[in-house]
């Protein structure tokens, strides 16, 4: 028995209750899968605690030779079967543990353990009140309600944030599990179909009419259930008068089926011409495999936007679930989140995430705004500073009013940017829909147009030339061809890109890369690395480079401010050793002071702590002046009252940023930085680039207008960025470009990631993207290049010169011939050079 066998046998709620030892109701076999009463003497073994029971005395022996390998538990999620001892995922819960086929399902059972536990499956949560819907193919669609969308019929989903406790998506539930049937049902079908073709006896032993009727058999299951909401779909785009690729699956299903059907069940319509030697020929298996195929696709599409939620659920996650308040008798208490006011006092401790936006009350520290700037190095606040929700605070302490909570903090407001934008996107299918708007009435006119001709002028007998015209016409213009042209093509090259360094996550930004003509890049971790590093080391008096970055290494050793980390990396790569420093005093938002063994007094950091102390730094200023115009940060260091030097600290550009901008450049596309770093940093590494186009000190919310701007003015914009502060403009661009070495929530926002942050994928992703166009609209001219042949002879056009008609069994092969064609060219994508 093999593990496939047992995998489909085990997979239910009454061999999980024998497995945990919960029951002692009719089980199952754990090899076998037979259903087996404890109490009718059947075979039994008692296992680490735990009794098992079989069928038979083989079933026993096989588990105890291996009871490992038939050890399984059921997901109560998914309902798979899981090995317990390989499998990743499992938690307890009431004493009692589970095991979960991924991540995912131990997310969604998290999310309602109760019901889950007790075999339930709960519902989706009810969307609140005021919902809006729309269609993911239409996003002009909006409705108040779920429904279907009148133009395609696809579920409606709702528009905005999602429920973190959403639950499983019902439809692709649904589509999952006809896919599987459909498959298992067309396999056996198709072999039982096309064997001869192959010199397989299969139609042999079964002997006819028995082949055709185990073709029915196995047919009619896909095509009257498994099909269902394909025909409900076909059928609201005739009701709405927008016929597009669902028409096209509806009418070619029904007729490949329903000939196939009325000549099995009355084989005697057609004329003895039309018959091979097994009698009338059928198309049974086309019906099926269409099926098949097509809820494949649909399973992957379906996951794929399922996962636009995450990106979502990721900025919400950054918000803390609690904040520390200040009561008017002083005491301290954690609160929701939820419980927030705007006006409390509210203590932010060091390492925490800034619960709400707000101003500093009390207080000194440096906090982490990359999250919302982009800018590497964090922000010095002090009473009076605003801060933002959700930006990480450091080492120091601080006591902060509220004064945006809820909707109104910024990130929510990037929150619903983000939902608000993915929405807004247009998939690539659209084209085939448009192609199909005028191609299925084309097809139905010329069905029922050579029906009638041959019911006016054709020979006896009439009636069945003229259905087998009309079968002929619409199985050749089956869409298979037309439904793989663009999916093979985005299939072959997601692979093609992946070995490239490109990760297309949306095929849609497929199609519009090839457009594009302006690329809005970021920045930080963009252009530059997103790690601070000494970039200048001047002494004055003719002082030592080693020295001066001993002594700022030895001060900066006791300091967790990032700029530390690059003065204390600058001297490890010297191969230098700290200096001993004794009387560290750390002065906020300005530097750090000490005392070296001889007692000299030394100090390191901006000009404020130099003045402080009454260090001259004359001798200083211009060369500080000048790094700074470079968009450098500088150090001061000091000893017994006198100026040593200088330390400069940048963001250093990537390698070959210089020669990927000149690359697309060539290529038509003109380069736009945003950053919300300062004027003077970004003017820097623009000169750097040759960038003319500078937009600095922006927020998410003015990176996503800038975008907007663009666009508003004809532009193509592709957004390239890496971090969360991106993720806004990144969902407004016609195509997103995220950094593989960047923020989860830019990735996920992106239809492209670039691996390992490489900008010469950018330049490789936009070739792909031409040649994938290039190769969809080969396929699209190979699919209809077939029907523009076939379909004027399968309606009887060469009858009446050359006495030529072409039967259905030729019209499927016609159509099998144009799938194998498309196909063949999509793998062409293979070999793309890039």
């Amino acid at each position: 028995m093999s593990k496939d066998h047992r995998h489909a046998n085990g997979c239910n709620h009454h061999h999980h209750a024998v497995a945990e030892g919960t029951s002692a109701e009719i089980t199952r076999d754990p090899v076998c899968g037979m259903l087996v009463d404890p109490d009718a003497g059947k075979p039994s073994l008692i296992y680490e605690g735990r009794t098992y029971h079989f069928c038979c005395n083989g079933c026993r022996s096989k588990f105890e030779a291996n009871p490992v390998d038939y050890l399984t538990a059921i997901d109560p999620v998914c309902g798979m079967s899981v090995a317990r001892a390989s499998a990743k995922h499992f938690l307890k819960h009431e004493g009692i543990k589970f095991y979960f086929c991924s991540s995912r399902c131990q997310e969604i059972f998290a999310a309602d353990p109760q019901a889950y536990a007790k075999g339930e499956k709960p519902t989706r949560k009810a969307m609140p009140e005021g919902t809006v819907y729309t269609c993911p193919m239409h996003p002009e669609v909006v409705a108040d309600h779920p429904g279907d969308c009148p133009k395609c019929g696809m579920a409606l989903e709702p528009m905005g944030i999602p429920p973190i406790d959403e639950g499983p998506n019902p439809e692709l539930v649904d589509f999952t599990r006809r896919m599987w049937i459909s498959i298992a049902l067309s396999v056996p079908l198709l072999i039982l179909s096309m064997g001869p073709m192959v010199g397989l006896p299969v139609r042999q032993l079964i002997g006819e009419p028995g082949g055709t009727w185990a073709e029915l058999a196995l047919a009619t299951p896909v095509v009257l259930w498994a099909a269902l909401p394909f025909f409900k779909r076909a059928l609201a785009s005739l009701k709405f008068h927008s016929p597009n690729m669902w028409t096209l699956i509806g009418i070619g299903v029904a007729t490949s089926y329903g000939y196939s059907l009325i000549v099995t069940l009355l084989p005697r319509v057609l004329p003895h011409t039309f018959n091979d030697h097994d009698g009338p020929p059928v198309y049974f298996e086309a019906s099926a495999v269409i099926v098949a195929l097509v809820f494949l696709g649909q399973v992957m599409e379906l996951k794929a936007r399922q996962k636009t939620g995450s990106a979502i659920r990721a900025l919400l996650d950054l918000a803390p679930k609690t904040a520390r308040k200040i009561f008017h008798d002083g005491s301290e208490r954690d609160i929701s989140l939820d419980e927030v006011s705007k006006g409390d006092r509210l203590r932010v401790r060091p390492g925490e995430r800034i619960p709400v936006d707000g101003r500093v009350l009390e207080g000194h520290s440096s906090v982490d705004e990359s999250m919302i700037t982009g800018e590497a190095l964090p922000v010095e606040k002090e009473p009076g500073a605003v801060v933002t929700g959700a930006t990480v605070n450091g080492t120091g302490s601080l006591v902060m009013e509220a004064e945006k909570v809820g909707s109104e903090t910024t990130l929510s407001r990037i929150v619903d940017m983000v939902a608000a934008a993915q929405r807004s996107r247009a998939p690539i299918q659209a084209v085939a829909d448009k192609v199909s708007a005028f191609f299925v009435p084309a097809v139905v006119i010329t069905a029922l147009a050579a029906f009638s001709c041959w019911m006016i002028f054709g020979p006896e007998p009439r009636l069945a030339h003229a259905i087998l015209a009309l079968v002929a016409v619409l199985i050749i213009a089956c869409p298979c061809a037309l439904g793989l042209a663009t999916p093979m093509s985005v299939m072959i090259a997601t692979g093609r890109g992946a070995q490239a360094g490109v990760l297309i996550r949306d095929a849609a930004a497929l199609e519009r890369l090839a457009a594009v003509d302006t690329l809005v890049i970021d920045k930080t971790g963009t252009l530059t690395l997103g790690k601070p590093k000494i970039t200048d080391i001047v002494c004055v008096d003719g002082g030592r480079e080693d020295r001066l970055l001993a002594l700022a290494a030895g001060l900066e050793k006791g300091s967790e401010h990032p700029l530390a980390a690059a003065v204390l990396a600058g001297a490890e790569a010297r191969g230098l050793k700290p200096e001993t420093i004794s009387g560290f005093s750390a002065v906020t938002g300005q530097g750090v002071t000490g005392a070296v063994l001889s007692g000299d007094t030394v100090a390191f950091g901006n000009e404020a702590l130099m003045a402080a102390c009454g260090i001259d730094l004359t001798d200083l200023k211009v060369k500080a002046e000048d790094l700074r115009n470079d968009g450098k940060t500088v150090m001061f260091l000091s000893e017994n009252k006198k100026a040593l030097g200088l330390l400069a600290v940048a963001d250093q550009i990537k390698e070959n940023a210089l020669s990927a901008l000149e690359e697309l450049r060539q290529h038509g596309i003109k380069i736009v930085m945003a950053t919300g770093d300062s004027a003077s940093t970004a003017n820097a590494v623009a000169k750097a680039l040759r960038i003319d186009d500078v937009n600095a000190g922006l927020l998410p919310d003015g990176k996503k207008d800038l975008v907007a701007s663009l666009k508003a003015k004809g532009a193509i914009v592709a957004m390239a960025g890496d971090g969360i502060n991106d993720a806004p403009a990144l969902a407004a661009a016609d195509v997103a470009v995220a950094m593989g070495t960047g923020s989860d929530i830019a990735i996920e926002s992106a239809g492209i990631m670039l691996m390992k942050g490489d900008l010469e994928a950018i330049l490789r992703a936009r070739i792909l993207a031409e040649a994938t166009i290039r190769n969809i609209r080969q396929n699209l001219g190979f699919a209809f290049g077939y029907n523009v042949l076939g379909v004027p002879v399968a309606a009887g056009v060469l009858y009446p010169v050359f006495g030529i008609v072409l039967s259905p069994m030729l019209a499927a092969a016609a159509m099998s011939l144009s799938s194998v064609s498309v196909i063949a060219n999509a793998l062409r994508l293979r070999l793309a050079k890039l």
